[in-house]
């Protein structure tokens, strides 16, 4: 059974790069599927921030396009993401996901960390 689990720092200021890490266990085949990060901000709904595909590279949401990266450490078996430049409105709990699709449908994503809480303050 796949599990993934969310990690990174929960207080980042403004100005700085967020650097989150997603770990994955239990998928033997990681070369398969949609590596997602997704964010709920307080009172918005799911926001789908970018997929990383082994066969069809990786992709963002257009608003997040230039501040964010997605990155895979094989040999760790784990993906990161980094979004530079965070605001105060970059605050909300992170979620990695994988899925069997990308983009903004949650329907595409099966399996999900629990989250993590991100605040952007100084």
């Amino acid at each position: 059974q796949v599990q993934l689990q969310e990690s990174g720092p929960g207080l980042v200021k403004p100005s700085q790069t967020l650097s989150l890490t997603c770990t994955v266990s239990g998928d033997s085949n990681t070369d398969v599927g949609y590596w997602t990060w997704i964010r709920q901000s307080p009172g918005k709904g799911l926001e789908w921030m970018g997929s990383h595909s082994y066969y069809d590279g990786t992709y963002y949401s257009s608003p997040l396009k230039s501040r964010a990266s997605i990155s895979w450490d094989t040999p760790k078996n784990q993906f990161t993401l980094q979004l530079s430049s965070v605001t105060p409105e970059d605050t909300a709990v992170y979620f990695c996901a994988k899925g069997t699709n990308r983009g903004a449908s949650i329907l595409y994503y099966s399996t999900w960390g629990p989250g993590t809480q991100v605040t952007v303050s100084s």
